[in-house]
Parts: C-alpha cells; structure tokens; sequence
C-alpha cells in the first residue's frame, strides 16, 4: 500500500499532509490528510499518539483540514491527527453523484452488503483496518495510543468503531453525531441503500442500539451538541445519553453549546476542548 504525498504545509512547526494511495477495501483512490505535530518531525523523531477524525456528509478530507484549526492544538498536545474521505470515489456505480446524502460523500462508516454498493462501500473496514495499517506502517506513531472523533455522519462513525471495538480507542467524542441513524432519515436512507431491509444489521451500525447491549471494557463517551443546531431531528442525541445511563459500561460527559449551529464554526470553536480532552487519555 504504497502512499503518495500529494501536497504538505507548514503549520503550527509541524507539518499538514494529504496522501493518496490505492484502497484494496475500496477497490479505488483515496485521499487522506495527516497532521504531523513538530515532536514527528525533529531530530530525534519521537513516536505519537493518534488521533482519526471522520467528517460529515458531502465532506472530503479538505473541509476539516481547512476549517477546523485543529492543528495549532495538535501541534501544542502531540498528538498526530488523520482524516479520511467520507467515501469511495469515482467508482462508477450509477447514481453515485445524484443526492448529497447517499453515495458519493455519504459512505456512513458501514460494510454494505446491497448490490451494486457492496463492491466499493466498506468504510468501516477502511477506517478502522486499512487506514490504521497504513498509518501504523508509514508514520511514527503509537499503535496502541489512537482515539477517534468526529462530526455528524463522522460523530456517528467515530461511536460505532469505538463501540463495536472495545479496547481499540482510548477514547472517543463526537461533535453533533447522529446518535440513532435508524430513527433518523439520513440514517434510513443510508442503511436501506446500503444494508437492505434487514433491521438486525442496521443495529450493528447504530450507536444507541450498540449502547444498549455494550458489555466491552468501561468507556466514556462525549458528545458536544449545538442548542441551535436545525439538524437536531436527525441527530437524536438524548436517544443515546439515555441508553448509555442504563448500562454501568458505559459513561458520557454531555455538553449543550447554547447558541451555536451544525457548521465548522462551531467545530472550530471547541477544537481545542476535544484534542485536551483526547490527550487525556492518549498521553497517560
């Protein structure tokens, strides 16, 4: 799996990255960016701890990089962070390009198994296998020191990997996640697409239903939300908070933002709150 650096940047003394490479698991290209905090980049090079951050629909691996300012805190915590694509891309699967909300930009971190989406879309397996190979072999890091976040589609799967992996993340927050996609139609639409009409996947895929049966290892979970966020209907934050009181696994630190909305300006906002949260957990 050889990479390809497709451009770098100084920022903050270290370095932001984007790479490409041939994905086996999605039969494609696919960019990523990499953030490499100045402690990677020195003399006596030091291993890192990671951080992966997953975007929401109609992203690419620009938008964070671009809008988020995560750097200037990686750069102080040292931590090295990587975001991927949100989906396989020219593919050639008809329809791919027609919504914003399925298909190109919109693979929902799950394995589909619906024709003709099966052959490309496994964004679970790439995020939480091949992405992390290749990072685990290329790059400084620290194997057993990664956490993951994300933002609404990339909320959701960032607490589905760590759910459905317990042990694997340090730790794991979401900015304005949707938390119970089966109830939602963003989430309805993706998993019909993509999983077809059996209900009992779509719970494997779901992180208030993952919640409800998660017998894993003690986990905290955070979960930032906007009160003027529009998208509220479709995220169902109180659907989890509530499921994950019921289960002595599991704990959540909730923060309401009175005031702020669904987009990066608000992500930019609390960045820094998220990666001095995550260094917590990856740095003891």
């Amino acid at each position: 799996m050889a990479l390809e650096l497709v451009s770098r940047s100084r920022c903050f003394e270290g370095e932001q990255r984007v790479y490409s490479h041939n994905s086996a698991v999605l039969g494609c290209e696919m960019k990523f960016g990499v953030f490499l905090p100045p402690c990677m980049l020195e003399g006596e090079k030091t291993e890192c701890p990671v951080l992966y951050y997953l975007s929401g629909l109609t992203c690419t691996h620009e938008n964070f990089i671009q809008k988020s300012g995560v750097q200037q805190y990686a750069a102080k915590e040292g931590i090295c962070v990587v975001n991927p694509d949100t989906s396989p891309r020219n593919v050639n699967i008809p329809g791919e390009d027609a919504s914003y909300d399925f298909g190109s930009g919109a693979g929902f971190y799950v394995n589909a198994t619906k024709e003709p989406w099966s052959k490309n879309y496994h964004m679970y397996s790439y995020v939480t296998e091949e992405l992390v190979e290749l990072v685990n072999k290329n790059f400084a890091v620290l194997p057993n020191k990664k956490s993951i976040f994300g933002h609404s589609m990339g909320g959701h799967g960032a607490l589905i990997c760590a759910l459905k992996n317990p042990g694997q993340y340090q730790s794991v927050s979401a900015f304005a996640p949707i938390a119970n996609p089966m109830e939602s139609d963003w989430g309805r639409k993706c998993f019909e697409g993509y999983l077809g009409d059996d209900k009992e996947l779509w719970k494997q895929y779901d992180a208030t239903h993952l919640a409800q049966s998660y017998a894993g290892s003690p986990l905290e979970i955070f979960i930032d939300q906007g009160s003027d966020d529009n998208f509220l209907p479709q995220l169902l934050p109180d659907n989890l908070l509530k499921t994950c009181a019921g289960n002595d696994h599991l704990q959540t630190v909730y923060k309401l933002r009175q005031g702020y909305d669904h987009a990066y300006y608000y992500i930019a906002t609390f960045m820094g709150e998220h990666l001095a949260y995550h260094a917590k957990f990856l740095k003891n």
